[in-house]
């Protein structure tokens, strides 16, 4: 009795040894409840789903396309969540910050004045940027529900039809993005579009990013690479000038790598920043061919070791610094969104392209497919 004893009590040490020694599951960054992301607005259904695979994880809502939360491992292997978000439906309703993580449509950036000539034809859109508009205007697709077309533990496929005349556009546009975690740690965004009618098309995501985790101190500490020799210069309104100017000898200069914040003390005499009120400027990058996937970006936050490297067929990227956020809006931390604790790097065409003819056509015409792909990816500098 004694022996059967002993071998139960030895079998029990094993098996208990056995399982400390297994490797800990990942476990859910995240706080968030679906539940708190489950609405009907506009007669159809919000959700929340969540998405894994390598390192990363994401949390996506199909209200506006948007990506809620993504968490990745700093250099001691620690979680955190590196996106600005809301922890519910409510929480974006009420943000005086409308962009956070959305999918952004017809057209990100502005247009001047809210007007475009095509075909002979001039159109009006809604104007919610001062005199311009901005990210597709107040109803853009930062404000819609996306049909949930696939979704798997790593992948989400949104789609959407834009009617002709939504917010002052031409044609039936149909829409469809995808959000894929690969195994390397990275957030593939693909975009794909096809319209009736021709109309101008620049899709886009913008999320805010620190990678020191949201709401967690300042970003002009990053170090932010840009692979562009020229950025564009812009007025009061934020809107083109005639082109291009070089970055060489300029604030703008990020090609071989600086805090975000090192030249930011030149805002008071450099009138580019004056008008950004910082950094808000979009960047033409060098591209070894048009539409090839070559790195735009790099950031590093030297703290966490975090390191965000952006991948694009787009010729340009909008770099924000976050000079508008002022405390408004209090985000899934508990923590309030302040100024310059966040910034965006939006993959993109030129700002007022329709108006431009120094910058690329955004013209998609029946027929023609428009199709990009972003690779946001991300790893640890120790």
């Amino acid at each position: 009795m004694k022996r059967i004893k002993s071998f139960m009590i030895i079998g029990l040490a094993l098996a208990l040894f056995n399982c400390t020694t297994q490797p800990p599951k990942p476990e859910n960054c995240f706080t968030l409840k679906a539940e708190d992301f489950q609405k009907t607005i506009d007669g159809k259904t919000t959700n929340l789903y969540f998405l894994k695979n390598g390192n990363i994880q994401a949390a996506i809502t199909n209200y506006g396309g948007r990506i809620v939360g993504l968490c990745t491992p700093d250099k001691a292997g620690n979680m955190g969540d590196i996106v600005l978000g809301f922890s519910s439906i409510d929480g974006y309703l009420k943000a005086k910050e409308v962009f956070h993580g959305a999918l952004i449509g017809r057209v990100g950036n502005r247009i001047a004045k809210g007007k475009f000539i095509l075909d002979g034809q001039e159109y009006t859109l809604p104007c919610n940027n001062g005199v311009n508009h901005l990210h597709g205007g107040p109803g853009g697709f930062h404000n819609v529900i996306w049909d949930v077309k696939a979704a798997t533990d790593s992948s989400i496929v949104l789609t959407y039809l834009s009617k002709d005349g939504e917010m002052g556009y031409p044609g039936n546009l149909n829409v469809e993005v995808e959000y894929l975690l690969s195994s390397k740690n990275e957030v593939v965004m693909s975009y794909k579009a096809t319209t009736d009618k021709s109309t101008p098309v620049n899709l886009t995501n913008h999320a805010f990013w620190n990678l020191a985790g949201e709401a967690n101190g300042t970003i002009n500490d990053h170090v932010l690479t840009i692979n562009a020799d020229a950025y564009t210069a812009v007025d009061s309104t934020l809107i083109p000038l005639a082109g291009n100017e070089p970055v060489e000898a300029t604030p703008f200069d990020f090609r071989a790598g600086k805090a975000i914040g090192a030249d930011l003390a030149q805002q008071a005499e450099n009138v580019q920043l004056k008008n950004g009120l910082g950094y808000d400027h979009n960047f033409a990058l060098n591209k070894p061919a048009v539409g090839e996937m070559s790195l735009a970006a790099t950031v590093v936050e030297p703290v966490s070791g975090r390191k965000m490297e952006i991948f694009t067929q787009e010729p340009a990227l909008q770099f924000y610094g976050g000079n508008f956020m002022d405390g408004a809006d209090t985000g899934k931390s508990g923590k309030t969104f302040k100024f310059r604790e966040s910034l965006a790097l939006e993959t993109q065409h030129f700002p007022d392209s329709p108006n431009n003819t120094n910058f690329t056509t955004i013209i998609l015409k029946p027929g023609e497919t428009y199709q990009t792909q972003s690779i946001y990816k991300f790893s640890v500098v120790k």
